[in-house]
């Protein structure tokens, strides 16, 4: 029997699929450092952003033969380096994007509003701040006709720009790979097949980087490389500039982000991911003007049970 290790969790509707077709799965978490003696019992193992399969744990299963992660990015896979040895690795870009996107503007309405702030000083000392958190909250901004910018434009960036023209945005956004894509924004709010469709033709880093107002990233990020947004970037964008990452940490400096939010050239950030993790930097964790989450991006009802479904079609397909 096909003995597939969930060390990071599945849904109980994609376990449910995988044990109607015979196959044994364990959902018991094994700790990173016991993985080279126990996954040698498994066929396959299933992530999410936990658990690191690389080199030296690849070499040491020989039975091992699919690695699939729950969600789009595989930065904490060797992928290469696994279908080199013949292991196949699978995953579920299309899954979790509507659930990244939403979040994006989770942060992005909180910190527009101040409720971050708020949401920290009202229960410590509602009644003697009121006023005052009254007359800072009362400074907040509207999105409609404000710039989004987003750089990485792969199924997560397309559905945050869906969401944008919703709310009546300009959409800027940025892929070397990607030059137009034809969007459609479905609103049943208007009756049974209201259908909105635009398209957008992406332009370049600098545009993006210079003339929006908010800029959300989602691309590929490898621990140890150097940060895609730094000093010299962030000195280039618009002063009261919002940046919001649920893709990867390490892909904004953190140390200069800290400084251009103390300058106030960028007025807010709202992070869902950090350069480590659990994260360290208090000063960013303490900022008023960081709006944060705990690595929840494709965290919803909906997407892990659409994770885990796509997820066991696709281990199914590979060994039936």
């Amino acid at each position: 029997m096909t003995k597939i290790l969930a060390n990071d969790g599945i849904d109980a509707n994609g376990k449910k699929i995988l044990e109607a077709a015979g196959f044994t799965v364990d959902t018991n978490k094994i700790p990173q450092e016991e993985l080279p003696e126990k996954l040698k019992g498994y066929d396959g193992i299933l992530v999410r952003s936990a658990t690191k399969v690389r080199k030296d744990l690849i070499d040491v299963c020989p039975n091992l033969k699919l690695i699939g992660r729950g969600g789009v990015g595989m930065d904490n896979i060797d992928v290469a380096y696994a279908k080199n040895k013949g292991i196949a690795v699978i995953n579920t870009p299309a899954s979790s994007s509507v659930s990244v996107a939403e979040l994006v503007f989770a942060h992005i309405f909180s910190a527009s509003r101040f409720i971050q702030i708020t949401n920290r000083v009202m229960p410590v000392n509602g009644n003697a701040e009121f006023n005052n958190l009254k007359k800072t909250a009362s400074n907040g901004i509207e999105l409609q006709g404000k710039t989004m910018g987003v750089y990485g434009f792969g199924r997560i960036g397309q559905e945050v720009a869906k969401i944008a023209a919703g709310l009546g945005m300009k959409v800027l956004a940025f892929d070397p790979y990607v030059s137009n894509v034809d969007l459609s924004l479905d609103l049943p709010a208007l009756g049974q097949n209201s259908r909105i469709k635009f398209t957008v033709n992406t332009v370049s880093e600098e545009s993006v980087i210079a003339h929006s107002d908010f800029i959300t990233f989602h691309v590929p990020f490898n621990e140890g490389d150097k940060a895609i947004i730094d000093a010299a970037k962030m000195a280039k964008m618009k002063k009261g500039v919002g940046l919001i990452n649920c893709s990867r940490g390490g892909v904004i400096s953190e140390t200069d982000l800290l400084a251009n939010l103390n300058s106030g050239h960028i007025a807010f950030a709202g992070l869902d991911v950090f350069e480590k993790e659990p994260p360290v930097n208090m000063a960013i964790l303490e900022h008023p003007h960081v709006s944060l989450s705990p690595h929840i991006g494709g965290s919803t009802i909906e997407a892990q049970n659409r994770i885990g479904i796509e997820l066991a079609e696709k281990v199914i397909e590979f060994f039936k």
